[in-house]
């Protein structure tokens, strides 16, 4: 065994080597300097997001980023193209505008969800009402005839806009504590409303709709102030608006004590039809083994509550900035690097999933997969996502790297196999070594993860930069590793649960018409 005094002589010869590589390697240097000299990334962000803006699969905004994306590459002399995958139902948000008109007046603030239907031009004026409160589902069948010309209050009303860190800053424990019985207690009193209707919370839109209903407005609060999650309608013919905490909270309590809430309404949108859905694939050419892959993987979509900033905007850009920064430096990689910007990660991975099964001769041969998605934090946890000799070669790539980004980033090896989440589970399924660079939460799940505020503003420049030398330097690294990444993986646990074997995830096919009755 050795002693601690010959550990930490080791450990001081491994970082006095690690250092001279660094300083050593021409190319590192190069890439940092790029990097931090001669920045594209503010540039990119708000033609991206601020211009673009956001990217729901199926919208003219998604097919403009893909096109903006290809003509971005081709200035800095890289070859790119969409590769189209399957179809999804085409949307375009249009104005909305929802005011109280009883008893008070108030603009309310709130948006349409995804693939809603529209609104005449001109909208709708009707009472909302809160959804029938029935003691089983025939009681509520009996009660459905309440909702026909109402708008219907179909979310839990948040007794408190407050975060929870908020309270316990500032409250006395007691009332804390008050508080939150009182608000699982009412939690629990809506689950059994809804619960009691007979249908889950997809399928009850389309009930209240076939029931007569003007409109569906929902609350999915997001525990932050401010923020909402902004994801998909469920319904066919009639508007499904979501608003913000307060106004909900406000229109809900006047319906609640009989004041008799009536909102106008302007939701319009588009319904284009069934179009195509792309990945966007740029690549520099291998010299040497240009039928080997390195893949540079970010997600392009998003939910468009906000413009897709840190979800996944700054993955996008880490990916783009790398791939710019690589061309000029290291323009003859002996392995062919590829970006691979993925529609309709949001739905269930459907563009890499496609991908994958559309390129089984890439695949076989990817020499690593690095994939950035979770915000616009600085990378801080790397996992070798069950592959036993992981350690070896990331090791030996992350140790070209700046101690100033390096030292950061906690390792897992060889950790368990990812299997969702990101893109990078899509090509771990089929046996590539795939990895995720994952980030700091710059509080992302609360505030920006498919929010409504998940916007340019919420971006850390400095921790972005970071993650696109990190990036360009791992490709660099593994392009130029002499031997071809092992692929060995782990005998996994028994799961805990069923005391079963586990077993490594399954490769599955993208969804490649969505959306689509």
């Amino acid at each position: 065994m050795k002693t601690k005094l010959q550990l930490a002589f080791a450990s001081i010869a491994l970082a006095a080597t690690t250092s001279f590589a660094q300083q050593q390697d021409p190319i590192v240097q190069e890439i940092v300097k790029e990097a931090t000299e001669n920045s594209q990334l503010k540039k990119l962000g708000h033609e991206l997001l601020d211009v673009i803006g956001p990217r729901l699969v199926g919208s003219p905004q998604m097919e403009l980023a893909h096109d903006w994306a290809v003509k971005t590459y081709a200035g800095w002399g890289i070859s790119a193209e969409n590769q189209q995958w399957g179809t999804w139902k085409g949307w375009e948000r249009g104005i909305t505008h929802i005011d109280l008109v009883e008893p008070r007046l108030r603009t309310l603030e709130g948006r349409q969800l995804a693939w809603s239907p529209s609104t005449s031009k001109k909208g709708v004026t009707a009472e909302a009402i809160i959804l029938p409160e029935a003691k089983d589902s025939a009681d509520f069948q009996s009660k459905l005839s309440m909702v026909k010309g109402k708008f219907v209050l179909m979310s839990f009303n948040e007794p408190t806009g407050r975060p929870d860190y908020n309270w316990e800053e500032w409250a006395t424990e007691q009332s804390f504590e008050k508080m939150k019985k009182e608000r699982t207690e009412a939690k629990n009193a809506w689950r059994a409303r809804m619960k009691a209707t007979g249908y889950s919370s997809r399928e009850l839109p389309k009930i209240l709709e076939k029931a007569g209903a003007e409109g569906i407005i929902t609350l999915n609060w997001s525990s932050g102030f401010g923020v909402n999650k902004v994801f998909s309608a469920y319904t066919g013919n009639i508007p499904t608006v979501d608003l913000s905490l307060e106004d909900y909270g406000l229109v809900f309590r006047m319906a609640e004590n009989g004041n008799k809430p009536e909102l106008h309404i302007v939701a319009t949108s588009k319904d284009l039809g069934e179009v195509p859905t792309f990945n966007t694939i740029a690549s520099i050419e291998g010299s040497e083994k240009p039928k080997e892959y390195i893949v540079l993987s970010a997600h392009f979509d998003s939910w468009d509550g906000g413009t897709g900033a840190t979800d996944n905007g700054t993955g996008t850009l880490v990916m783009m900035e790398a791939m710019r920064i690589l061309k000029k430096v290291y323009p003859n990689p002996k392995r062919t690097i590829i970006a691979g910007h993925w529609g309709s990660e949001e739905q269930g991975l459907n563009g890499s999933r496609a991908f994958v099964k559309d390129h089984p001769e890439i695949v076989e041969n990817i020499q690593a997969v690095f994939n950035q998605d979770n915000g616009t934090g600085r990378v801080v946890n790397l996992s070798g996502n069950g592959l036993v000799q992981a350690y070896d070669y990331l090791g030996e790539w992350l140790a070209a790297v700046p101690d100033s980004i390096s030292k950061q980033i906690e390792t897992h090896f060889p950790g368990m196999p990812g299997r969702g989440g990101s893109d990078y589970a899509s090509f771990l399924a089929a046996g590539a070594p795939a990895f995720n660079l994952s980030s700091l939460s710059w509080s992302y799940w609360n505030y920006t993860w498919h929010t409504n505020r998940d916007t340019y503003d919420k971006i850390v420049w400095d921790d972005v930069q970071s993650n696109a030398i990190l990036a360009a330097i791992l490709a660099y690294k593994a392009s130029e590793d002499a031997d071809k990444s092992s692929r060995e993986q782990r005998v996994l646990p028994l799961d805990s649960r069923t005391g079963e074997q586990m077993t490594w995830p399954e490769p599955r096919d993208a969804t490649r018409r969505g959306g689509l009755d």
